[in-house]
């Protein structure tokens, strides 16, 4: 239940209506529509995205989709909720909601579940190394960038979970976050040197200057601010992560899971154990964190080169 309906919710409940009263659709196909924009607001309110629709972008809808394809629906349900995000889209231009038609490019994805983008480990360690070199001015905004990346990427976090931290989730002696994953499950997860690092430099000589900065605090114990002395949110981060893999090549969403995705795939190709990954995940089925065993190129391609007599 919403204490109170969403901008995204109760426009989903107008467009409902008008595909009832003026294109007479079907009882029955109008609450499968219902289904399919409920999965889409679940998602954006998860993200700080359901009372901002005029923020959303086509990257957005894209990481939604890969999110529906990694959830083993079936072919023809991905289609039809393709469908009812377009629909909706485009009802939400011509009423005015939006500027554009932000989803008229949106497909499905064809054939078999396809893993999200995925970065190398050079492009990670590029653009973490482009973030350290920008950090070391000092100046608070490149160390907040630094260390959110940094965390982002050693843990495996949803973008959710990264916004939602506060000051007393990170134990820097054990290296160790507390995070509270969906359905409210809280797991600890580790990570390493580098992160503690860029963790420890925002925490000393970033964190307070943004605080210092804001004219008051409305969260005093978010670990990471954005404007105004507010928790940061998951927009920023989308933004922040878009920029800095919009040059890089490759394919697929650009959003923050990009480094969930990149950070589950190296530890495999690292040798960790699969239900290891899942708990680093917060996964509730290991056939979830599985997906990433079909995608794990690098590590295929290793062992043929040193098991196949012909290599």
């Amino acid at each position: 239940m919403h204490e109170r309906p969403t901008v995204l919710r109760e426009a989903i409940a107008r467009h409902l209506r008008a595909l009832e009263l003026e294109r007479g659709v079907s009882p029955h196909t109008l609450r499968a529509y219902a289904v399919d924009l409920a999965s889409l607001a679940d998602f954006c309110e998860q993200r700080g995205l359901a009372d901002d629709v005029a923020a959303w972008d086509l990257e957005m809808l894209r990481d939604w989709i890969w999110q529906q394809n990694a959830a083993d629906l079936a072919p023809s349900t991905l289609a039809r909720r393709t469908s009812s995000v377009r629909g909706f889209t485009a009802w939400l231009g011509r009423t005015g909601v939006t500027t554009a038609d932000v989803g008229a490019r949106l497909r499905a994805p064809r054939g078999e579940r396809r893993l999200p983008r995925v970065l190398t480990r050079a492009q990670v360690d590029e653009l973490l190394d482009g973030l350290e070199a920008r950090s070391a001015s000092d100046d608070a905004t490149a160390l907040r960038d630094r260390a959110m990346i940094e965390l982002l990427y050693a843990s495996a976090l949803r973008v959710s979970e990264l916004v939602g931290l506060d000051t007393h989730d990170v134990d820097d002696a054990r290296r160790v976050v507390r995070v509270l994953g969906k359905g409210s499950k809280e797991r600890i997860v580790p990570f390493g040197l580098p992160a503690q690092r860029a963790l420890r430099a925002y925490l000393e000589r970033g964190r307070p200057l943004l605080a210092a900065a804001a004219p008051s605090l409305a969260e005093p114990t978010a670990l990471f601010y954005g404007a105004r002395g507010r928790r940061i949110s998951t927009r920023a981060v989308y933004a922040l992560v878009a920029g800095m893999l919009a040059d890089l090549p490759g394919s697929g969403p650009s959003g923050p899971h990009t480094f969930r995705h990149s950070a589950a795939t190296h530890l495999l190709d690292g040798g960790a154990d699969l239900r290891a990954v899942q708990e680093i995940l917060g996964h509730a089925s290991l056939g979830t964190t599985q997906m990433y065993t079909h995608v794990s190129a690098e590590r295929l391609a290793a062992v043929y080169r040193t098991a196949h007599p012909r290599a």
